[in-house]
């Protein structure tokens, strides 16, 4: 990309223009808006001046003169269009040193026009509101009573204070995939991204997924209740909208391959779960339950060694009742430095201990990361007589051997 220089693009103000990213809703597969982003026209085509408004040497007044050009172009052209979001990014310090008295005098300009308030989204950036949080919490409030959106961009991996986003009550929350490369997902952001969509169900924030530029992507941001799309894979800024549901078809057919996978998947979940069943309930009749706890918890691991590399039994309360049955290079060992041990701290332990009392069958859970093994697990755990659970370890190696169960 051609780096433009700063002093060209602020003599030549009429040779910028907003070009236009729609922004796709998964309910209904069609445009619900777009984001405005600004272009310098060139010999060589458009040509983005993103680096411009990200270079901070470049004073505040020069980046805000231009983005007043782009937001005033933008805005005309979404009085026709009333319907759609329009999303502006914001400069949060220039925000800041009236209070937003000239945007929103400039929105109110348009509204008064036709352009209705609760369709114009303003995008704040997650690093912007480090710094000076008070001053920022109390113009969104502000901002929002007026009925426009909040968003707040950028929001991630490096998401570390969820209690400050949670306060900041935006009405959207973007979160930006485009970063990561492959097909593939670091379990640490899926677990960030699971975090994150709790709060947003909780706060009643929506989920905006951009960054989206292949096929995974879409996967990723559908698997993490996203209600919004953006990114390259569905379309690109252009210079005027797209027909309203573009990309309605491609989308409903990997929706339906997005669901087919699932179902799948869960079916292998149950098909598994069975089998564990059985092969447990059989194992059982042939075990006398009076027996020590750990004799109990060695022949269990025995015989069911094919499906795990550790077993061990807790009471109802969690705590650990007997010594782990750990697969070694040479056989099944007995750790008994794991007695006692409580693992009601665990997500989901509790929920999952109630559902067996009244469901008297066993579970399979999530994957999640084994910390001793550092790779992707997951259990089975099944209701025993007197109070006891008994939990069975799976490996990756057997779960990547089994279609449909990582």
């Amino acid at each position: 990309m051609i780096a433009l220089d700063p002093l060209d693009i602020l003599l030549n103000k009429d040779k910028i223009v907003p070009h236009y990213q729609p922004i796709i809703s998964a309910d209904k597969q069609i445009v619900v808006g777009y984001e405005v982003f600004a272009r310098m026209l060139t010999k060589n085509g458009p040509q983005s001046l993103g680096s411009f408004f990200n270079d901070e040497s470049i004073p505040d007044e020069y980046r805000d003169e231009i983005d007043d050009v782009i937001q005033n172009m933008a805005l005309e052209r979404f009085i026709e269009s009333p319907e759609l979001y329009i999303v502006l990014n914001i400069n949060m310090q220039s925000l800041l040193k009236d209070d937003g008295d000239y945007l929103m005098e400039k929105l109110n300009y348009y509204k008064n026009r036709g352009l209705l308030l609760n369709r114009v989204v303003l995008e704040l950036k997650e690093k912007d509101y480090a710094d000076s949080y008070s001053d920022i919490k109390h113009l969104i409030t502000y901002i929002q009573s007026t009925g426009v959106n909040i968003a707040i961009g950028d929001v991630g991996i490096s998401s570390a204070n969820l209690e400050r986003l949670a306060n900041l009550k935006p009405n959207i929350v973007k979160v930006n995939v485009g970063f990561l490369e492959g097909d593939t997902f670091p379990e640490l952001y899926r677990d960030v991204l699971y975090s994150l969509s709790l709060l947003t169900r909780k706060l009643g924030s929506t989920l905006l997924f951009e960054g989206i530029d292949n096929y995974a992507k879409l996967n990723f941001a559908w698997r993490n209740g996203s209600r919004y799309y953006q990114g390259y894979y569905l379309g690109r800024p252009k210079g005027d909208f797209v027909e309203p549901e573009f990309c309605k078809t491609k989308i409903k057919k990997e929706f339906h391959l997005f669901i087919e996978h699932e179902r799948k998947k869960i079916a292998a979940q149950h098909l598994l779960t069975e089998k564990l069943s059985l092969s447990l309930k059989e194992i059982l009749k042939n075990i006398n339950m009076n027996n020590n706890i750990d004799e109990i918890v060695f022949r269990i691991a025995e015989a069911m060694e094919n499906y795990t590399f550790r077993v061990y039994i807790c009471d109802h309360d969690g705590f650990q009742q007997s010594s782990n049955a750990v697969k070694g290079e040479h056989g099944w060992i007995l750790q008994r430095e794991t007695r006692q041990k409580n693992w009601s701290w665990r997500p989901y332990f509790i929920e999952n201990i109630v559902r067996m009392d009244l469901e008297k069958r066993g579970i399979l859970s999530d994957l999640y990361t084994d910390i001793e093994k550092d790779e992707m697990i997951r259990t089975y755990s099944h209701p025993l007589q007197n109070g006891l659970f008994l939990f069975i370890d799976i490996p990756y190696s057997f779960l990547y051997e089994q279609d449909a169960l990582l």
